[in-house]
């Protein structure tokens, strides 16, 4: 039994893919965080993109104000998304890498390539009171970068392991990759950050990186979201029919 029990944080920005694909105001990312509170999530995370694909500003600044539980801002490292980290006052700024040709984030941000930038980014965000998160490959140089840079977390990419369990990979595949994330983990740790994790996990595939000691949190959306279309929809059909029946009679 961990000594700390994982909690999650439910990535909301789906949600709003939803929504901007009719550019409307609805489903309402507003209503899904308090939901998803509603159903026991520790946290709150959604991606203000550089192109706006999902979560507005707009949703970051409601959210951000209306939140009881933790706000994670998932972000590019750049003076825009500070900027704005830095006004509306996230509890946790992760920082990621964004293309605007890929459908999700695809990898981890190269912090040892970027080492001094990023430093720079992290002091600006502690001197408001925000705690730097790195997403980041499960590379030792990479959390070595992290703890350099002075990131308070880092959540290691589980990507990897996700897609080699998905794929019915060996057991070999799957167990070096599962190895991988705990021997980052334990890394993070040891360098006095918090251990983080996310990316492509699931229902099938979340419970062995749950397991591994030391992890604090865990962020998952599109695992959720997708369930919740089929968990939810016969109440929505439900409510639907009940509203056109009582006003046909």
């Amino acid at each position: 039994m961990p000594v700390h029990m994982a909690t999650v944080s439910v990535n909301i920005d789906h949600v709003a893919t939803i929504r901007q694909a009719r550019r409307t105001w609805e489903p309402s990312p507003i209503e899904a965080a308090a939901a998803v509170v509603k159903g026991g999530a520790a946290g709150v995370t959604v991606h203000l993109r550089e192109d706006r694909r999902h979560i507005q500003d707009a949703d970051v600044l409601a959210l951000a104000n209306g939140l009881n539980v933790p706000f994670n801002l998932e972000m590019a490292a750049t003076d825009e998304m500070l900027a704005i980290a830095c006004r509306v006052k996230p509890h946790t700024a992760m920082l990621v890498p964004e293309g605007r040709q890929e459908v999700t984030t695809e990898g981890g941000l190269d912090v040892a390539g970027q080492q001094p930038a990023l430093a720079k980014i992290v002091a600006a965000l502690d001197a408001k009171g925000i705690c730097a998160s790195a997403f980041i490959d499960a590379q030792p140089h990479q959390i070595e970068a992290a703890a350099a840079c002075g990131f308070a977390i880092c959540e290691i990419h589980t990507g990897p392991w996700a897609h080699a369990a998905h794929l019915n990979e060996s057991a070999q595949s799957t167990s070096a990759a599962l190895a991988q994330v705990a021997a980052a983990g334990e890394a993070v740790q040891r360098l006095g950050m918090q251990f983080n994790a996310g990316h492509a996990l699931g229902y099938d595939n979340v419970g062995p990186i749950a397991a591994l000691p030391g992890l604090r949190e865990l962020h998952i959306g599109h695992a959720i979201i997708s369930r919740a279309v089929f968990s939810g929809l016969e109440r929505a059909v439900r409510d639907m029919v009940n509203l056109v029946q009582a006003q046909s009679t």
